[in-house]
């Protein structure tokens, strides 16, 4: 297989670990720490997780290991969306898993959860793990988003451990991955399996953190990734001095890439979702806020700039969530066979409305024909409208060429505005991982197997302390029912982590709101570049701003 000079060198890189992971495992030693308790509704977690709740934050130290030798036969899943990272996990974890014990077997089970169900595996060796050192992607042995949530899938799973001798799975996901990985754990306590569930925190948008958790891995590399490009988008703007580029970010949930890439690249504008929801925003008014900036750039000459914007904006607008809510009610059932049944777009639109309450009609009505339709057309398993297909960036374009022209009319706007979209997603997903998250990953890969081997179940790989040099990062392990609350989730209460959204009362979102009103205006641009590997650790080793100014 042909392989490029940069993969070639990234192969023989050598990640660094915090200082008490260093030296070997027979010097580290575990400290327990005060037991735990969830972040909302403790007696109903305490009562779905009686075996696993509860228990004592650890952190590792130096000194001699304590832990019972016994041979460690492991298995290991990535599950849900790619992230830069997640191939040094698994190096982390057998580097650890050997150096412990040649005789240690870890297993690759592929695409995901499934592959416990269906038993698929490769069995890890040297030879196979080498290819896959510091690259991106999970292309090692592939993902898949299969949930493992039900008492027969449980079952399955341990039948399968059963027969391989398998004494502990590791699962490398984000929120939903890592709550199935302690319920999965509960279970496995309840029947005195004897396998424990260790999770890794990983998800290029962010939500996956708190206060023990910095940041997840990938979000370095996705952003650094996404920041390079939109700082080339920038440079391309400011030289032909003639589009305006709304550019989409990855982020449907929360908007921490769209912050983190603006804290790097200095757009005009960029939406912050929380903020739309907190304020309660209209899409005329966020609108008029783009076209603010259009127009007073225009004034000074300048007829060109960028705006960012995170996929995931409109469902934080409250008047398109009753709007989105009214099309289910309407389209429910048989009334949505009466509405394809019609033949012209024209007697549709009569139909919506006729539907439609007035106020979610006058919001119907300023969005893009395009639009209005894919809200009718694109529906989900469940007949809903799937607003996560919606083309934001054309939508606020398009917003905004509306009231351009009305300003124009009323002589209060003369210039020109032409709008370039794009939509940042699977770019980021699988690059080659920062050094920051190479190190980041291998740690929390080797860190998950001294928590395998000190007997820790339901616990999640902690790596902290990352605003500073590697060295003086904190490896640990905590509760994964410690992140939890209940949430209503297709009308049942459901144990979930906790997602984290952008706080807008945050370092990073008081440091982007004091500069954005200048941002505007001028054209204050910063062009990042790409990810540097190899030089001075203050290019090569350096964190997200967002992080950054959060430990300041």
């Amino acid at each position: 297989m042909e392989i490029s000079s940069l993969q070639k060198a990234r192969y023989a890189y050598t990640p660094k670990l915090p200082q008490m992971l260093r030296g070997g495992i027979a010097e580290i030693n575990v400290l327990e720490g005060a037991e735990t308790k969830s972040v909302a509704d403790c007696e109903k977690i305490q009562a779905l997780f009686p075996n696993t709740y509860g228990k004592k934050e650890i952190v590792f130290q130096k000194g001699q290991n304590t832990s019972t030798p016994k041979k460690q036969v492991v298995g290991v899943i990535l599950s849900g969306g790619q992230a830069p990272g997640g191939h040094n996990v698994i190096c982390g974890l057998y580097d650890a898993l050997k150096s412990t014990n040649p005789e240690n077997v870890l297993y690759g089970f592929k695409n995901g959860p499934i592959g416990l169900i269906e038993d698929n595996y490769v069995i890890f060796d040297d030879e196979y793990i080498d290819q896959y050192r510091n690259t991106g992607g999970f292309d090692i042995i592939g993902s898949g988003r299969t949930k493992l949530e039900t008492n027969e899938q449980f079952a399955i799973v341990s039948e399968v451990c059963k027969k391989h001798g398998i004494t502990a799975i590791v699962i490398i996901g984000g929120d939903d991955s890592n709550t199935n990985a302690a319920v999965l754990a509960e279970y496995f306590a309840a029947n005195n399996t004897g396998v424990q569930v260790i999770g890794c925190p990983k998800t290029i948008d962010g939500d996956l953190k708190n206060e023990d958790i910095d940041c997840s891995f990938g979000f370095d590399t996705a952003t650094k990734t996404y920041s390079e490009i939109i700082g080339n988008i920038e440079r391309d703007a400011n030289s032909a001095k003639k589009y305006w580029h709304f550019v989409k970010v990855m982020g449907r949930s929360a908007s921490h890439v769209a912050l983190e890439c603006a804290l790097k690249t200095q757009p005009n504008i960029c939406l912050i979702s929380e903020e739309v929801a907190a304020k309660k925003m209209s899409l005329s008014q966020i609108a008029d806020y783009i076209t603010d900036s259009v127009a007073e750039r225009a004034a000074r000459g300048m007829n060109f700039g960028v705006a960012v914007i995170p996929e995931g904006v409109v469902e934080f607008v409250p008047e398109f969530a009753i709007l989105i809510a009214e099309i289910n009610e309407l389209l429910a059932g048989s009334k949505a066979d009466a509405f394809n049944a019609l033949p012209t777009w024209a007697e549709k639109y009569a139909f919506i409305e006729n539907g439609l309450t007035k106020a979610s009609m006058e919001v119907f009505a300023i969005l893009p024909q395009g639009i209005q339709q894919q809200l009718f057309l694109e529906r989900d398993p469940h007949g809903n409208v799937q607003v996560s297909l919606i083309e934001s960036e054309k939508l606020f374009s398009a917003l905004v060429a509306d009231k351009l022209a009305a300003r124009k009319k009323a002589g209060t706007y003369s210039g020109k505005f032409s709008p370039l979209h794009h939509f940042l997603g699977y770019e980021g997903r699988c690059a080659f991982p920062s050094n920051f998250d190479a190190d980041y990953c291998y740690s929390l890969g080797y860190n998950a197997f001294m928590l395998i081997q000190y007997g820790y179940n339901g616990y999640l790989s902690k790596i902290s302390n990352l605003s500073k040099p590697a060295s003086e990062w904190v490896a640990g392990g905590m509760p994964i029912t410690k992140m939890m609350n209940i949430e209503r989730r297709h009308g049942e209460d459901k144990p979930v982590i906790k997602k984290a959204l952008v706080e807008l009362d945050g370092k990073p979102f008081k440091f982007f709101e004091a500069n954005r009103e200048t941002w505007a205006i001028e054209t204050s641009y910063v062009y990042p570049g790409a990810i540097q590997y190899y030089g001075p650790s203050e290019v090569c080793d350096i964190t997200t701003r967002t992080l950054a100014l959060e430990k300041e």
